[in-house]
């Protein structure tokens, strides 16, 4: 696949010499979802705004889909569809008069027969004549997309798709986006809930303090840092860690077992010689239980070591 949007170098420093973001570079490949994960003020909506051509970078340079974003603007933002946090609608407006409207300030000839499909995709279609104040959140969120697909632009930006809405709609979603990549459009979307990204992005960017720490394709991700616990319950509970096994990565559980972290890629876990040594200590144990770690293991480890 080749990148449809590439970043090179990217910064931007605000009045006052707050640094939003620092030399960021990142190439976005067509087709693909990327989640960009981070905390409250990472620069995550600042990356998305200098890419859509909202704010201007103070260093650097983007080019979707070969247009560069200032020199080339109408014919990168062309490209682009941007769904942001707030929802801002016109509430006496209906479904259909304000997605059409959306198509025409990009010079769109009039084509209802792509804005039914789409509006059927988001399952809006039967609330097409509906005035937007009638509808719910999570209605309101899906005509916000059907707004940034109103023009048929090849890239995505969904910025925090699916907050304040509950666990179903959420699904749904998520649902939605996997049908518009295969559609061939291109998304990223950014995200406080890292069980969205672990669901249905290719790959994950994790960006703090205007940095981006890495990309990489998920599950190579969490192969390359996962780490697994051993959960051992013992016949006797444990007040504290008997002398033999301070060697090992082991803590107390609350009911007084242990936990043991490795590494699965390590070429020796260790775990053979522990449990040989729980056995020399006169510990029995009762069960044992195995947790992968997760994707939202990964990125608080990430962000700890990036932080003050």
């Amino acid at each position: 696949m080749s990148a449809i949007v590439s970043v090179k170098g990217l910064g931007k420093t605000y009045e006052g010499g707050f640094e939003a973001l620092r030399a960021v570079s990142l190439d976005i490949e067509e087709g693909e979802i990327l989640a960009l994960l981070g905390p409250n003020g990472a620069g995550k909506t600042t990356l998305i705004s200098i890419i859509c051509g909202i704010t201007n970078p103070s260093g650097g340079s983007v080019t979707v889909g070969g247009f560069d974003t200032i020199r080339d603007f109408r014919g990168a933002r062309a490209l682009i569809g941007l769904v942001p946090q707030e929802v801002s609608l016109e509430p006496f407006e209906s479904v259909i008069n304000t997605v059409r409207f959306t198509r025409g300030l990009f010079g769109k000839k009039r084509d209802d027969a792509y804005l039914e499909r789409i509006l059927r995709q988001l399952s809006l279609w039967d609330k097409r004549a509906d005035r937007i104040m009638t509808l719910s959140g999570g209605m309101k969120r899906r005509v916000l997309i059907a707004k940034a697909l109103s023009h048929q632009p090849r890239v995505l930006f969904l910025d925090e798709p699916t907050a304040g809405v509950d666990v179903e709609l959420r699904k749904d979603m998520w649902e939605i986006v996997r049908g518009l990549r295969a559609d061939g459009v291109t998304i990223i979307l950014t995200t406080h809930y890292i069980e969205e990204a672990e669901a249905i992005a290719d790959r994950v960017g994790v960006i703090n303090n205007g940095e981006l720490l890495l990309v990489e394709e998920k599950n190579a991700l969490m192969a390359r840092m996962g780490k697994k616990e051993l959960r051992i319950d013992l016949a006797r509970p444990l007040d504290a860690l008997p002398k033999p096994l301070e060697a090992y990565d082991l803590r107390l559980t609350d009911e007084g077992g242990l936990i043991y972290t490795y590494d699965t890629s390590a070429e020796k876990t260790g775990i053979t010689d522990l449990l040989a040594d729980l056995r020399h200590a006169g510990l029995h144990m009762v069960d044992l239980d195995t947790r992968q770690s997760s994707l939202e293991d990964i990125f608080v480890d990430l962000v700890r070591e990036d932080g003050p």
